[in-house]
């Protein structure tokens, strides 16, 4: 066995899914503007953006406030069918998600999906990846309070820790796309990292920031983690990696 001090400082990465691995969103915003034009109501562009990332119970009760009389399990069973319903004609990668998991995954890298999705959804994305790269799923229905509260992120941990005792969130890396899932990434204590995508992202020197997974990899993530341990060595690599 090796010692603590041998121990690798990436273990664990952990993805949201809906703008980081899938561009879904599209998906969601057609759902909503098609549910609240059925109860008569419109739907704006704006308030479309401002459910972005946020948890599928509290877009529900917004959906509600713009008219649609149903219930906030009946709305989000539809927009979830819905949504499931386009990724099965066709799956909208994000670019350079996939090769990032397979690098992660032949790296012995550990994975979890933390998703505001609800499980059917996820399980339908997880199934169209040619691996079984992701250990868990923490889904909106499986936690209490949603992004961006970091009890999704928190609990990943808490999952990945039971076959390794050794592992923290300071070996984790999140990777988000939305204001709520970096707020919740961050107050984790996870090194987060931020991939804007339908909505811009103010600066945060508490995150990095990348355009793109496009051309990134398991090492461009080792020094971030190296970065939170303190290492002197990967002073130069946060501007390689911003």
């Amino acid at each position: 066995m090796r010692s603590s001090a041998d121990q690798p400082l990436l273990k664990a990465v952990l993805w949201d899914m809906d703008g980081t691995i899938v561009d879904t969103e599209p998906y969601w915003i057609e759902a909503e503007h098609e549910l609240v034009a059925a109860h008569g109501g419109r739907w704006s562009h704006e308030q479309a953006m401002q459910l972005v990332g946020q948890s599928l119970v509290f877009s529900a009760g917004v959906l509600q406030k713009a008219g649609v009389s149903l219930e906030i399990r009946e709305i989000i069973d539809t927009l979830t069918a819905q949504v499931i319903s386009r990724v099965r004609q066709n799956v909208p990668w994000r670019p350079g998600a996939r090769e990032l998991l397979d690098e992660l995954f032949s790296a012995g890298v550990r994975c979890a999906l933390v998703t505001m999705s609800e499980a059917p959804l996820a399980r339908e994305i997880v199934a169209s990846l040619p691996r079984p790269y992701f250990e868990f799923l923490v889904t909106g229905d499986t936690v209490t309070k949603g992004k961006p509260d970091p009890e999704a992120y928190l609990k990943a941990v808490e999952l990945l820790r039971q076959d390794d005792l050794e592992l923290t969130v300071d070996h984790c890396v999140a990777l988000e796309d939305s204001a709520p899932g970096v707020a919740a990434a961050l107050a984790s204590g996870a090194m987060t990292v931020a991939i804007p995508h339908i909505v811009p992202l103010p600066a945060d020197p508490r995150r990095a920031t990348w355009d793109s997974l496009e051309n990134r990899g398991v090492t461009d993530l080792q020094g971030l983690v190296a970065l939170r341990h303190g290492l002197a060595k990967a002073a130069s690599t946060l501007e390689s990696v911003n």
